[in-house]
């Protein structure tokens, strides 16, 4: 179970680094587009109002009249003829009398846009009380960009062919980003495997060593503990032969969990296999009603009928026989130990005892191994923090969940597994 929690965040490490990656150079790709693209605008209107038709001044009169009048008529054509294209912009020309009056309409573009329309969009932005001398929206979402001086010109600026290629430019980058997020998933599956494989194979051969090593000692505490009980047949009054044989008793149970706990960690070994889980529960809760009659605790329980899972019998007996005796070492005298098991959309087996609460916080401590909430107790009562972090090895290796939680004096511990359809 560490190796997957360890192999997750390993993956969904490397997922966040490349993506960010990706986005960062996505984003300032879009960035740079837009900035350049709104500096191409600025500079338009510069243009524009660099060499934009003004009003024409009379000439000043000159005695002899030298100056014929048909300059005038020259004059203003040659300054209306002189930017009458733009190469990358629609760019139209509003003449403004000293009221803001439009005086004239000048379409830079070969565009079919009507004088009528220009004007009319002309007016939308005179009448706005907060007029700028310069304008430039948001590319992606203003049609036009304007340039204004009061009583003279107003240079507006279509944005339509702009706004439409920033749009674009950001739904093709939105497709290759979706296409290197793929690309970033699958690598980063393969890297995981990579990285994680040295850890997988050291874990491994830890958790084969403890089975091994628990193996091994087995034999000799076994050959202790009985030649103990013989020699103290004919030595009874020998405290020395007590203690060894407590301690070796102690150290079996201790090689017995440890080789239970190894057991459950080889989730590759279990092989779930359509059963009757109602069967399984009702059977376990059978053995412990002579501990619970002998500890003063009521023992009562509900089980729906014929609630069939993929389960591996044993290790489910197991786990029902782990929450009764941790739910009948906390409980107070006369208290009652509830068991229930339902089926809906998923199956719930709740444990239930009254008396000793687990400490708020360590919740889900309690299901490390080898963590004990008292530990001045667990010595007497051989407890060593293994039974239920081997039935939390066990509801995992079934795909389901474990939680403990204390309310009210009554401690409850919910088991949900996955439902046959």
């Amino acid at each position: 179970m560490e190796i997957k929690k360890l192999s997750n965040k390993i993956f969904y490490t490397l997922i966040l680094i490349l993506s960010i990656s990706i986005l960062t150079v996505v984003g300032i790709f879009n960035i740079q587009n837009y900035y350049e693209q709104k500096k191409s605008i600025n500079n338009s209107l510069n243009v524009s109002m660099t060499k934009k038709d003004r009003k024409v001044i009379p000439p000043t009169k000159i005695d002899d009249a030298s100056e014929p009048v048909d300059d005038v008529t020259h004059n203003t054509e040659d300054m209306r003829n002189r930017n009458i294209k733009f190469m990358d912009s629609v760019i139209y020309t509003i003449l403004l009398d000293d009221n803001n009056n439009i005086l004239e309409v000048i379409n830079h573009s070969n565009n079919e846009t009507s004088s009528e329309k220009i004007s009319s969009i002309a007016k939308k932005i005179l009448s706005n009380k907060n007029i700028k001398d310069r304008y430039i929206g948001n590319l992606y979402l203003s049609d036009y960009s304007y340039a204004y001086s009061k009583g003279d010109t107003l240079i507006i600026l279509d944005n339509s062919k702009i706004k439409s290629s920033l749009l674009l430019s950001l739904e093709v980058s939105l497709f290759i980003f979706i296409i290197l997020e793929i690309l970033v998933i699958v690598l980063s599956r393969y890297l995981t495997i990579w990285i994680i494989k040295p850890v997988k194979e050291s874990f491994s051969k830890q958790k084969q060593f403890i089975a091994d090593a628990s193996h091994e000692l087995k034999t000799p505490l076994s050959v202790i503990v009985a030649s103990s009980e013989a020699i103290d047949i004919t030595n009874q009054n020998s405290k020395w032969l007590k203690n060894i044989e407590y301690e070796a008793n102690r150290m079996n149970l201790l090689i017995s969990k440890l080789l239970d706990l190894a057991k459950s960690e080889r989730m590759e070994e279990i092989v779930l296999v359509n059963n009757n889980l109602s069967k399984a529960v009702e059977l376990s809760l059978l053995t412990f009603e002579g501990r619970a009659f002998e500890k003063d605790i009521k023992l009562s329980y509900e089980i729906e009928d014929n609630i069939n899972i993929l389960m591996d019998e044993d290790s489910i007996k197991e786990l029902v026989e782990i929450l009764l005796d941790n739910a009948i070492k906390h409980s107070k005298k006369n208290g009652n130990i509830k068991v229930s098991l339902k089926k809906d959309s998923q199956v719930t087996l709740l444990v239930q005892n009254e008396g000793e609460p687990i400490p708020k916080g360590e919740e889900e401590k309690i299901f490390e191994r080898f963590y004990r909430v008292d530990k001045s107790r667990n010595r007497k009562d051989n407890r060593y923090g293994l039974g239920l972090a081997i039935a939390k090895n066990i509801v995992l290796s079934h795909k389901g969940k474990i939680k403990a939680s204390s309310l009210d004096g009554v401690t409850t511990f919910e088991v949900t597994l996955k439902n046959n359809k």
